[in-house]
């Protein structure tokens, strides 16, 4: 069971974006940070664990050729082995900053030479493997740089064009050592999904196809790729083969969000129904399939819910953004 915390005040509201959360957990620091973007700014707070606020900071898209200031689509701390960069997306380009919005490292702007008149720009869809960083773009490529320890001697070191839509998420897990083990799944706007070994060369594992719905929230658990859909539905995957194992009708209406506490296996799933559910996700020591069930269930009554994300590996505790909602809902565990 949760229950309702302090919640956590912004200076504005949450866009009505999926994935419209990051959370960084600092447990050294006794601190937590959480990232929301609405319109042309970012919105950066540090917290205490009885959720009082501590800093606040605005980042803002860079500026381009336009004459209207460009939409941020998402951002997101990416843990690397060596460093933490917060990474900023919008219609002009990529921005990369240290983990504390202090310092801009890296710009990289989008061409939209290959761009029709009515097609939007924009990239949306991050996430961190190994020393890359993963960027999902409108043209269905995934921008793959390569991070140095230090410094802002960033690389694009390869594109991945095996998608043909938008991009709308990507998920990493660590490498557990084997050449055959996936660790990245990208998604788009068609439900397609495609499974990566990520390396100097990511090489394709398998595709998974969509199902004529969006993918909007994917993440990555031990082998199992857990995708969420514009129907409500979440579908858990075997990561090597693309074979389904559980379907849960899980919201009636789109899903906005999926995380996963990877310590216990827990899975958070939040849609425009108002409800945010949590599953534990097990293997049958038997024959190896997932077997899923439901922990909790928690309403947010007249909110469209638009991020959502634990705020420790352990899955104790949990965020929550809603469009046109001035706060961070937090919720922890009794």
């Amino acid at each position: 069971m949760f229950r309702r915390e302090r919640s956590i005040p912004l200076r504005g509201s949450a866009a009505a974006l999926c994935n419209n959360l990051s959370v960084l957990q600092l447990p050294a620091r006794n601190l937590t940070h959480f990232g929301v973007v609405h319109g042309p700014s970012a919105q950066l707070l540090s917290a205490a664990p009885e959720g009082v606020p501590l800093a606040q900071r605005q980042l803002h898209a860079k500026e381009g050729a336009g004459v209207s200031p460009p939409l941020i689509t998402q951002i997101h701390w990416c843990v690397l082995p060596f460093r933490v960069l917060l990474v900023l997306t919008s219609h002009r380009g990529i921005q990369m900053y240290e983990s504390d919005g202090s310092v801009m490292v890296y710009w990289h702007a989008l061409d939209a030479g290959d761009a029709s008149l009515v097609q939007a720009v924009f990239a949306r869809g991050i996430a961190a493997s190994g020393h890359y960083i993963c960027v999902g773009t409108w043209s269905g490529r995934v921008l793959v740089f390569d991070i140095p320890t230090k410094g802002p001697n960033i690389v694009l070191s390869e594109e991945l064009a095996r998608h043909q839509t938008p991009i709308s998420d990507i998920a990493t897990e660590p490498a557990q050592g084997q050449d055959c083990m996936a660790d990245t799944v990208t998604a788009d706007d068609s439900g397609l999904l495609c499974v990566w070994r990520s390396g100097p060369k990511f090489k394709l594992l398998t595709q998974i196809p969509g199902f004529g719905v969006p993918c909007s929230s994917v993440q990555l658990w031990q082998g199992t790729v857990a995708a969420g859909y514009g129907n409500g539905q979440v579908r858990l995957y075997e990561a090597s083969t693309g074979s389904i194992h559980v379907q849960i009708d899980a919201h009636a209406r789109a899903i906005c969000a999926l995380d996963l506490a990877p310590e216990v296996g827990k899975l958070l799933s939040a849609a425009e129904d108002t409800f945010i559910h949590i599953w534990k996700l097990s293997r049958s020591p038997e024959d190896g399939c997932i077997e899923v069930e439901h922990c909790h269930g928690e309403c947010v009554p007249d909110t469209q819910l638009c991020g959502a994300r634990f705020c420790d590996p352990s899955g104790s505790s949990f965020a929550v953004t809603g469009y046109d909602l001035a706060e961070i809902l937090r919720f922890s565990s009794m």
